[in-house]
């Protein structure tokens, strides 16, 4: 795989460019045939376990976060379209297919094989990364009959869903007793926001209204039952709608899904740097320090950081512009992430990891389970080396339909991107000292609209014509 094909990162810590650049080089190691299990760039992303090739709902959803950034050398879509393909009669799509036989993986503790209901959210992101409006009309029928499908089968009488709490993939997270999962409800507010601004996207008045009075809907009922103003933090239920005492990861949803106020919002957001609750040293644990399940070695879900809970918490904190906090969190992941790779100790071989130690360096741990966690497991650590590197580290966000590229800047420092592709259109943005001062200087071969935030003391949105062009900061 040519390195130029790929978004070059220009950031002050090489470190973390070389970190950028290997992940790709890495990616192209996991794209497999499932008939014959070599590599090949026409199969799927995978991670072979044991000679297994197993297609995984929730890494098809969240390594979309990262391909689209890859200038198109993979494509987003392809484990996403393998489980769209798979849907059944009435509307069913499993969590995990073996890609050998393209028989679904069910199991006693989730016998429906229920998985994160997030396809519309991934959707959306891929269409504000390539406009691509077709596949929008394409797949909307494919999201409506899923959508049917949960409401179908899971919906309680209350309002609220009741599916196991494994569907999140936390398989010993110490949530017993949950009849009402605080984050699949999330889950599905978010789901159906998406839907409805895919509705908006394809001028379906109908399906808009549909989903936002379903997200609408959500939101009141977890409000009003699942969040606790005591611990100020958002509950699991169990069968009785009693809030359920443990406080997970799983509780940091809602801010994604936008569902807390400004008050809610700041007591949860305080939890993130409250050194007896969430705020580790490398954030963010998977389970509450005061619980007594706890473990300092992370022991799967008692303690482990992953790298996708923690895209989903910085995403959260996004929806609150609570920018500078999310990349100084991004940042000191990325750090862990890092010395995991190069440790100190040099008796010792680094790697990239599924999951982490939450109060030091290190992979995390689990007693009994050898394969825990897997190493070079690039379906999650993308989200870290390479979406939050774009998107929060140097800090920009991007949407083709819109023409506009916003920038984030919480302090001057000489970074930026260069050659990355939106659809026809490739774009170079760069911050650095010159002799007269700091400058942005880009290069773009169309039209598009840029706004720049800097330091939240200077917003300013410019059109960037065709051509190379810069701007002094002093001068907005």
């Amino acid at each position: 795989m040519n390195k130029r094909d790929f978004p070059k990162i220009h950031f002050y810590d090489q470190d973390f460019v070389d970190i950028y650049d290997k992940t790709w080089n890495w990616i192209s190691d996991f794209w497999i045939d499932p008939a014959t299990g070599d590599l090949s760039p026409d199969g799927l992303f995978v991670y072979p376990m044991h000679d297994r090739y197993v297609l995984d709902q929730s890494e098809a959803i969240f390594s979309s976060f990262f391909l689209v950034y890859s200038n198109r050398n993979f494509p987003a879509t392809k484990n996403i379209d393998y489980f769209y393909s798979r849907q059944e009669e009435n509307g069913a799509i499993r969590w995990k297919y073996d890609m050998k036989t393209d028989t679904p993986l069910l199991d006693k503790t989730n016998p429906e094989g229920i998985g994160f209901p997030l396809f519309a959210w991934a959707e959306f992101n891929i269409y504000h990364k390539s406009a691509n409006k077709r596949r929008v009309k394409d797949i909307m029928p494919i999201l409506r009959r899923y959508m049917d499908w949960i409401d179908a089968t899971f919906k309680q009488p209350n309002g609220l869903y009741s599916v196991p709490f494994t569907f999140s993939t936390m398989f010993n997270s110490p949530r017993q007793g949950t009849f009402f999962p605080v984050d699949f409800n999330s889950c599905m507010a978010i789901n159906a926001a998406h839907m409805s601004a895919l509705g908006d996207i394809l001028n379906d008045k109908d399906v808009s209204f549909q989903y936002k009075k379903m997200y609408f809907s959500l939101k009141t009922r977890i409000n009003s039952l699942m969040w606790d103003n005591e611990t100020g933090f958002y509950h699991d239920l169990d069968k009785n709608e009693q809030r359920l005492p443990h406080k997970t990861i799983a509780g940091f949803w809602p801010l994604l899904a936008e569902l807390p106020n400004a008050d809610r919002a700041d007591m949860l957001v305080e939890h993130l740097s409250n050194p007896k609750t969430f705020g580790t040293d490398h954030p963010f644990p998977t389970l509450s320090m005061d619980h007594p399940s706890f473990k300092e070695s992370g022991q799967g879900f008692l303690g482990s950081v992953f790298p996708t809970f923690n895209f989903m918490v910085i995403k959260g904190l996004e929806k609150y512009q609570q920018y500078a906090f999310a990349r100084e969190c991004a940042i000191r992941h990325m750090y862990y992430i890092l010395e995991g790779l190069s440790p100190l100790d040099s008796k010792q071989k680094g790697d990239l990891y599924e999951a982490y130690l939450p109060t030091k360096e290190g992979p995390a741990q689990m007693n009994g389970m050898p394969d825990f966690p897997r190493k070079h497991f690039l379906h999650f650590i993308g989200l870290s080396t390479i979406a939050l590197m774009i998107e929060n580290i140097i800090g920009l966000s991007i949407s083709l339909p819109r023409k506009t590229v916003d920038w984030v800047i919480p302090n001057l420092e000489i970074m930026g991107i260069e050659k990355l592709s939106l659809k026809r259109n490739l774009i170079t943005i760069l911050s650095n000292k010159s002799t007269r001062g700091w400058e942005i200087q880009m290069e773009s071969e169309k039209l598009y609209y840029f706004t720049i935030n800097i330091l939240d003391q200077k917003k300013k949105t410019l059109p960037i014509p065709s051509g190379k062009c810069s701007m002094l900061i002093d001068k907005l």
